[in-house]
């Protein structure tokens, strides 16, 4: 019997290891699985790479991993805003390593890792710092810049419900990189409110299939 649900967000966690390459799913706060990051700094797991659109608000989620200093590189598109003062303060510092990365090619880096392709063009960045080192050629009378995919150990995401074979629907614009970061990652962790029983959630709304997803956990285990 085909049974992905853990009994506990520690359990779901445990087994990032120290210097894994973990991709969290999230635009700011929406779709942000904070109970399996607050689950991950419980357990210790050091010199992260983190694959997020951000780099943190305030003093909770992503932010609070990063004040733990559990973080060593962070690949992003969006790293500053008014309350990002633990990642502002981490990098002054020289304490962390950011890749900077604009948002369209790092959800077509993180999409490229899930369709299996090798790289991808794209004309973003082009004659800029960002495209310093990597290949660039010209198509069509356009110049484009060579990006490379971005796969990961695990990756933590958050849905509205799922089920024991891990089929995941998402609550509206929560969604965001969830998707895409399941397909990437060798293990999947979803973070629900609820877990329903085989057959109750509609295919037709099944966004994430469960073929994508190794855990599902429940948010208040």
């Amino acid at each position: 019997m085909i049974d992905k649900s853990y009994e506990s967000l520690a359990s779901a966690v445990a087994d990032v290891h120290d210097g894994a390459t973990v991709m969290i799913g999230g635009f700011g706060n929406a779709g942000m699985p904070s109970a399996l990051i607050d689950a991950l700094i419980e357990q210790g797991a050091r010199e992260l790479t983190i694959v997020n659109n951000n780099a943190g608000n305030g003093d909770t989620g992503l932010a609070a991993l990063l004040a733990k200093k559990r973080v060593r590189k962070i690949i992003c598109s969006f790293p500053r805003q008014a309350d990002s003062h633990h990642f502002d303060a981490l990098y002054r510092a020289g304490e962390i390593e950011l890749e900077l990365t604009p948002q369209g090619n790092l959800a077509e880096r993180i999409r490229a890792a899930g369709a299996g392709i090798g790289g991808f063009f794209s004309p973003t960045g082009y004659g800029t710092l960002l495209a310093e080192g990597k290949e660039t050629r010209l198509i069509d009378g356009r110049h484009y810049v060579l990006e490379s995919p971005i796969h990961a150990d695990f990756a933590l995401i958050k849905a509205l419900r799922g089920d024991r074979w891990g089929n995941l629907v998402y609550r509206k614009t929560a969604r965001n990189f969830g998707p895409i970061m399941a397909m990437a990652a060798k293990v999947a962790i979803a973070q629900v409110q609820e877990i329903v029983p085989l057959g109750e959630l509609d295919p037709e709304n099944i966004i994430t299939p469960g073929i994508f997803v190794q855990r599902v956990v429940k948010e208040a285990a």
